[in-house]
């Protein structure tokens, strides 16, 4: 029962942040480019090209660790990354 209950507040998270997720996919798809990288590119050994794909669809949430590597792939720092608003 309790897991139910995580499951559902989980997914009830994702969507209340939906609009925050999609900014911060368009932000990163952004700063990639301007980097001139692929989605390949930006894929390392904690992250992989279709979690890139998934970040920058706005279809999966991300950890904090998740942000350090993507930032220093991409040599920004991890606030860059959330300076959308």
């Amino acid at each position: 029962m309790t897991l139910a209950v995580l499951i559902a507040s989980v997914a009830n998270n994702l969507e209340m942040n939906k609009d925050y997720l999609q900014k911060f996919a368009n932000n990163l798809k952004r700063i990639r480019k301007e980097k001139g990288l692929t989605q390949d590119d930006l894929a390392t050994e904690g992250i992989s090209r279709s979690m890139v794909s998934l970040i920058e669809i706005a279809r999966t949430d991300l950890t904090v660790s998740k942000v350090k590597l993507l930032a220093d792939t991409l040599n920004v720092h991890p606030k860059d990354l959330f300076n959308f608003d």
